[in-house]
């Protein structure tokens, strides 16, 4: 019996032992390295063996959730040519990482280390819309949790693609997308969640620049599934930045130069129509508002797919101070003196003497129909002239006749008589003359009438014309601007 009690107490032992030399072993780098910093223990504990090529989970089954949030902080650049948008974004993804967890009671209670990313594994979510790359900088390193979680925080100067539209320029609204996405892992290996709630995400301001052309309106939130050719599917998170433009620098110095010369071409009709004035000044309004369109022209955006609203505005405004110099050239026309001048037809005197006239000033329609005294008194002073001219004329042919008296005076001599009647025919062209004058004055004073009451008729035309289109204008932008 007591050869086997010294086995029995081995056997026993044995197991108590060789636990006491596994957690001296393995507590002994720890023992030994007491003296150097926690922090170098620690780093060098956890990239010891660390594969940064390998997806880090422990069942290859289970995915690697990345949560990700983006706040704007600035809108740099908006090239509604190229339609192009550059922002400055502050982006924020964190993910679990199996392999790179520790216990921080062995490690000076160290709960968070910052490691080089290029030593960890690091998911590979990019933006489907960039177009070029930022000048962003380079942000060497990550933090890392004691439970695994790693937080990967760095700005971007992002540089995308975005559909503008500028159509409603200078009271545009643009919505531009930034989609983040794993470019080669599917949703089986990556899934992309939201870090913070979707209201918290489209009201955060705290950090826009507000002092530039575009205001942020908001940044929503849409997690979405695609897939390719029905094979593979992935996860994308999609940020939709709405900002809008401050119109009041486009306002001052695009549209309100341009109504002052509409309303000095308006103001211009009250010009007498028969002065040439009036054509010289809407020349002048007109060249003017050409030189102001070539000015312009660099501030108005380009695209090769739609043209601005503001552009089809400058395009009309330039049309109606082109009808209305025609209209003024016609109404001058129309009033000019002229000695050949044919009178007016019946069926224009009575279009606009009589209708168009009663509409739009139907005091004055009465004196048109009334001829000037001054030429019935002019034709009765010629007939009572004239009359006066053949009374003497018959009196002293009846001289000739009547038998000379012994005490009448001798009758003149015929080379009088000769005289009298070179005298009344001198008159005769003198009066018919004045005649065929006045008769040519009252036909420019018609055609005056008539030139005065068009110019009313279109003037009043033009000026609901442009109220019309000013409305329309108004209407659409404040619908736009507020909506």
């Amino acid at each position: 019996m007591l050869p086997w009690v010294p086995q029995a107490l081995l056997a026993l032992l044995l197991p108590t032992l060789l636990a006491q030399g596994e957690a001296k072993h393995r507590r002994g780098p720890q023992a030994r390295d007491t003296s150097r910093p926690a922090l170098l223990r620690l780093s060098d504990h956890l990239l010891a063996n660390y594969k940064k090529g390998v997806r880090p989970v422990r069942d290859w089954r289970t995915p690697t959730t990345v949560s990700i949030d983006v706040i704007v902080y600035a809108i740099l650049n908006v090239d509604e040519k190229n339609q192009v948008l550059t922002t400055y974004i502050w982006y924020r993804q964190y993910w679990t990482d199996e392999f790179l967890q520790w216990n921080p009671e062995d490690f000076d209670n160290i709960t968070k280390l910052s490691i080089p990313t290029d030593s960890i594994w690091v998911p590979d979510i990019l933006i489907n819309e960039f177009v070029d790359v930022g000048k962003s900088p380079n942000i060497p390193y990550v933090y890392v949790q004691h439970h695994g979680e790693v937080q990967n925080y760095k700005p971007l100067q992002v540089v995308t693609a975005c559909s503008l539209d500028i159509y409603n320029f200078p009271f545009d609204v643009q919505n531009c997308s930034l989609t983040f996405t794993s470019w080669l892992h599917t949703i089986q290996d990556i899934n992309i969640s939201l870090w913070r709630l979707p209201e918290k995400v489209k009201l955060d301001r705290s950090v826009f620049m507000n002092q530039g052309e575009w205001e942020l309106l908001g940044v929503l939130s849409q997690f979405q599934e695609f897939s390719i050719e029905s094979s593979d599917c992935y996860a994308e998170m999609k940020f939709y930045v709405v900002i809008r433009r401050r119109p009041l620098f486009y306002a001052v110095s695009l549209l309100l130069p341009s109504i002052f010369l509409m309303v000095m071409d308006i103001v211009g009709f009250y010009l007498p129509p028969d002065s040439g004035e009036r054509v010289s000044f809407k020349i002048t309004l007109l060249l003017g508002y050409s030189v102001f369109l070539i000015i312009v022209s660099d501030t108005l955006p380009a695209t090769a797919i739609g043209t601005p609203l503001i552009g089809v505005y400058f395009v009309v405004c330039m049309a109606l101070l082109v009808i209305s110099l025609a209209e003024t050239i016609l109404i001058v026309r129309l009033v000019h003196k002229q000695d050949l001048q044919q009178p007016v037809p019946a069926w224009l005197r009575r279009l606009v003497l009589e209708r168009v006239a009663l509409l739009l000033c139907p005091g004055e329609q009465s004196t048109s129909r009334r001829p000037p005294a001054t030429s019935q008194a002019a034709k009765t002073d010629d007939c009572s002239d004239m009359t006066n001219h053949c009374n003497h004329l018959g009196g002293s042919r009846d001289l000739e006749k009547t038998p000379r008296g012994s005490g009448s005076p001798p009758p003149p001599p015929r080379e009088a008589s000769l005289a009298v009647r070179g005298l009344l025919q001198e008159l005769t062209s003198i009066r018919h003359f004045l005649e065929k004058r006045e008769e040519s004055r009252e036909v420019a004073r018609d055609w005056l009438r008539v030139g005065s009451v068009l110019d009313k008729l279109l003037f009043r035309i033009y000026l609901l014309a442009v109220l019309a289109y000013s409305v329309t204008l108004v209407t659409l932008w404040s619908i736009w601007q507020y909506s």
